[in-house]
């Protein structure tokens, strides 16, 4: 499996995100993954709020979630049945507004695979939305997937078995995910300005 992070430009409110793919990915292959920052598709969706203060923000991690607690350094939230902090309300790289993530990551992904496969006539792709994650009780943040389309994203292993014959009864890896992790750690967090990535080979 190959991950190859591409460079661009700062993306813009509202700018029309088909066409910023389209000027720095010139081609895709087949049975590929394009993997696209969930930031740059909650702004082509129009997804901000003008910062004021840190009370409008905590009434808004409280809003978008369906359930929050207050911890030492950030708010422990649940949306969209996945554990996150501050219900993905992120104040990096946008420039006086609290970003909110996408509003469907599942139909964002498929609407812009369709668009993509029409575009380069491709069979096979797949789409894959990524935001950053923390993972209880571990330092740091980790990739996830926020919605992803054009593939299985779980891969099942319950009645194979193992190397000992042993039939596996729980098994099951988390496809998506993991190409989200293996993504973001390429992409970056800071500012690579590397909002979008290739992944082939998977």
């Amino acid at each position: 499996m190959e991950i190859k992070a591409i460079k661009t430009g700062i993306f813009r409110e509202n700018e029309d995100l088909f066409k910023f793919i389209l000027k720095y990915i010139k081609r895709i292959p087949e049975n590929s993954v394009l993997v696209v920052a969930s930031k740059i598709i909650a702004l082509a969706e129009g997804r901000t709020v003008e910062y004021k203060n840190q009370r409008q923000k905590i009434e808004l991690i409280k809003q978008e979630s369906d359930f929050a607690v207050k911890t030492k350094i950030v708010w422990l939230t649940f949306k969209d049945n996945v554990i996150m902090a501050n219900a993905g309300i992120d104040e990096s790289n946008a420039k006086g507004k609290l970003v909110l993530l996408p509003e469907n990551g599942f139909k964002s992904a498929d609407i812009l695979r369709k668009k993509l496969m029409q575009k380069f006539r491709l069979k096979n792709l797949g789409v894959l939305i990524t935001d950053s994650c923390l993972m209880p009780l571990r330092a740091g943040v980790v990739g996830m997937a926020l919605g992803y389309a054009g593939f299985q994203g779980i891969k099942n292993y319950i009645g194979k078995k193992d190397i000992f014959g042993r039939v596996l009864k729980m098994s099951r890896t988390d496809m998506a995910d993991s190409l989200a992790t293996s993504a973001v750690l390429c992409m970056g967090e800071g500012r690579e300005q590397q909002p979008l990535a290739m992944i082939t080979g998977a």
